[in-house]
C-alpha cells in the first residue's frame, strides 16, 4: 500500500513538473516596474511565470515568436463599470481586447450588494480577474429608505458600519464614494470617515469620485485628504480632472496640493482616463440641484461651453435624442437647449458625454508619477473610454505625443494599480507571479472608436493571457474563462 501511494505521488509530481509550458521568445519585455525594456524570453507553466531570460524550449513546449513585439504585464483597471456587463458577457471582449486582465468594479459609490453574492456569480464565468469595492451610496441605499437628501441618523450610520464591515470581510478592496451624485451628495464628511475607518481596519483603501470636479475641486481634494488622514488609510482620487472651462489650467494647483501632502507622508494616488470629455448623468451639470431653474441650467451649460458640448448617449424616455447634443435636439424640437435639459430631467434623466475639459490639464495630471491609468468605462459603455483607454494611452500619449516613456505608461497600467490594491503576485513580470500578460505592437497599438461609434475595438493588442490562459488572440476572444475572483488580503 505504501509503495502504491508513493508511486501515485510520483506520477502526480511528474505530470506537474513536466507539463507542457508556453515560451514567449524574443520579446521586448517591459516588466511593469518602470525599468528600461530588455529583450528576452518568458516561460509560462500553469498559471504562473516560471522563467525569464534566455530559454531553450523542450520538445513539447508551445513556442511563440514575439520578435519586435512588447510583452508587458496584463493591464489592471482600478475603476471599471462592468458590474452588469460581466454577468451577461463573461468574455468581456472590449476589455480584454485592450489588454485588461484585471477589473475592479464598484467605483463612484455604486457597487453590487452583497458583494459576496455578486462575486460568487462570476466565479469561473469571466475571462478577466475581478475584484470589487463596496459603494458608499450603495450602503446608504440599504438603510435610508430612498431618503438621500439628508445626513444619516446615528442609527442608520451604525447599520452602514455593520454592512461595511461584512463587505470588507467578504473581500472588498475598500470603500468607494460618488459624492457628486444624489445618493452621496448630502453625506457629511464624518459619515465617510466612519466608514473609511472600517476599510482601514481590513487594510483597504478609500477611492473617491469627489464632491466637486469643477469650481470646488480643490476643496473636494482637501475633504478627501481629511477623510484619509482621520481614517488612517490610503487615498485614491478617481478620474482626476478639471471638469469645466472655469477651472482650466488649475491642474497645477491641484498637483501642488497633492505633492505637499505626499511630502508630509500621506499615501495618496489618483487615476485618470485619456479623454477631454467626461461621461455621467445629465444632472451633474447643475450642481445646485435646481434642475427646473432656467437661470441655473443656463449657467450650468455655459460653464461647460454650451449645449453643443453635451452629447446625449442614453435617454430611455426620448430614444430619438440619443447620439445628438443639446443644441441639435433644441433645433430638432424647436426648444432652447435649456428647455431640452429641463424636459430630459423631468422625464427621468439621461446619460451624457460632455466635452468640457482641456488637454493641457489632462497632460499635466498624466505626467505625474502618482497618476495611474483607468478607464471609468466598461462592457457596453457609450463613452469611448470603455473600449479604447489603454491603447489610446500607448498609441497617442506615448507614441504620438511623447508625453512619457512606454515603460512609464506600462507602469501606470500594471505595477502601480497592483501596488495600490495590494496585489502582490500581479502587475510585474517576475518569476512566480501570475501569468497575466499582454503582447502588443508598439508601432500599431491605437484606439479606433469615437464618441458617436464608441464600441469599435482597438488595434495592436495581439495576445492576452490571464492566469496563463489565452483569452484574446488574433483579433478575437478565445472564450476561455480564465479569470479569478480577487479579494483584499
Amino acid at each position: 500500500m505504501k509503495i502504491l501511494i508513493q508511486f501515485v505521488l510520483f506520477l502526480i509530481f511528474a505530470s506537474t513538473s513536466f507539463a507542457q509550458s508556453v515560451i514567449i521568445k524574443n520579446a521586448m519585455i517591459i516588466d511593469g516596474s518602470g525599468k528600461t525594456a530588455f529583450k528576452g524570453d518568458v516561460q509560462i507553466k500553469g498559471d504562473k511565470i516560471t522563467k525569464i531570460g534566455s530559454i531553450k524550449p523542450k520538445k513539447d513546449d508551445v513556442v511563440i515568436d514575439a520578435m519586435g513585439k512588447i510583452l508587458a504585464p496584463g493591464f489592471i483597471d482600478i475603476h471599471n463599470h462592468s458590474e452588469s456587463g460581466l454577468l451577461t458577457e463573461g468574455t468581456a471582449t472590449n476589455q480584454v481586447s485592450q489588454g485588461i486582465t484585471t477589473i475592479l468594479v464598484g467605483p463612484d459609490g455604486d457597487s453590487p450588494f452583497p458583494i459576496i453574492d455578486y462575486l460568487n456569480k462570476l466565479n469561473g464565468k469571466v475571462a478577466p480577474n475581478v475584484g470589487a469595492f463596496v459603494g458608499h451610496a450603495t450602503l446608504r441605499e440599504q438603510v435610508m429608505n430612498n431618503s438621500y437628501a439628508r445626513q444619516t441618523t446615528p442609527e442608520e450610520l451604525a447599520k452602514m458600519v455593520v454592512l461595511m464591515e461584512q463587505a470588507m470581510k467578504d473581500g472588498a478592496f475598500g470603500l468607494s464614494s460618488g459624492l457628486e451624485y444624489d445618493r452621496g451628495y448630502s453625506a457629511s464628511t464624518e459619515e465617510l470617515i466612519a466608514l473609511a475607518k472600517v476599510a482601514a481596519k481590513y487594510h483597504g483603501i478609500y477611492m473617491t469620485h469627489m464632491r466637486d470636479e469643477e469650481e470646488g475641486m480643490l476643496d473636494a481634494v482637501r475633504e478627501s485628504i481629511r477623510i484619509s488622514k482621520e481614517a488612517k488609510l490610503p487615498l485614491q482620487i478617481s478620474h482626476i480632472k478639471m471638469g469645466n472651462r472655469n477651472v482650466w489650467g488649475k491642474s497645477v494647483d491641484a498637483i501642488a496640493l497633492v505633492e505637499s501632502e505626499k511630502k508630509n507622508g500621506l499615501d495618496i494616488t489618483a487615476d485618470a482616463y485619456p479623454y477631454t470629455a467626461w461621461g455621467s448623468t445629465i444632472t451633474v451639470l447643475v450642481p445646485s440641484r435646481k434642475h427646473d431653474d432656467k437661470k441655473e441650467v443656463e449657467t450650468g451649460l455655459y460653464n461647460v461651453g454650451g449645449g453643443d458640448k453635451v452629447l446625449v448617449t442614453s435617454c430611455s424616455s426620448h430614444r430619438n435624442y440619443e447620439g445628438k447634443n443639446l443644441d441639435e435636439i433644441a433645433k430638432m424640437t424647436g426648444m432652447s437647449a435649456v428647455d431640452v435639459y429641463i424636459q430630459i430631467v423631468k422625464d427621468g434623466g439621461a446619460s451624457v458625454v460632455c466635452n468640457s475639459m482641456n488637454e493641457n490639464d489632462v497632460k499635466n495630471f498624466y505626467q505625474q508619477s502618482w497618476v495611474m491609468v483607468s478607464s471609468d468605462g466598461g462592457i457596453g459603455g457609450r463613452h469611448p473610454r470603455g473600449t479604447g483607454t489603454f491603447p489610446r494611452v500607448l498609441g497617442r500619449f506615448v507614441r504620438e505625443n511623447k508625453w512619457f516613456s512606454l515603460e512609464e505608461a506600462v507602469r501606470k497600467m500594471t505595477s502601480m494599480p497592483a501596488n495600490r490594491l495590494g496585489l502582490k503576485d500581479r502587475g510585474i513580470i517576475k518569476k512566480g507571479n501570475k501569468a497575466d500578460l499582454v503582447l502588443f505592437d508598439k508601432d500599431k497599438v491605437i484606439d479606433k472608436n469615437t464618441f458617436t461609434v464608441p464600441q469599435t475595438l482597438s488595434e495592436g493588442i495581439e495576445t492576452v493571457w490571464v492566469n496563463g490562459k489565452t483569452v484574446w488572440n488574433d483579433g478575437k476572444v478565445t472564450g476561455t474563462m480564465a479569470g479569478e475572483i480577487l479579494r483584499r488580503k
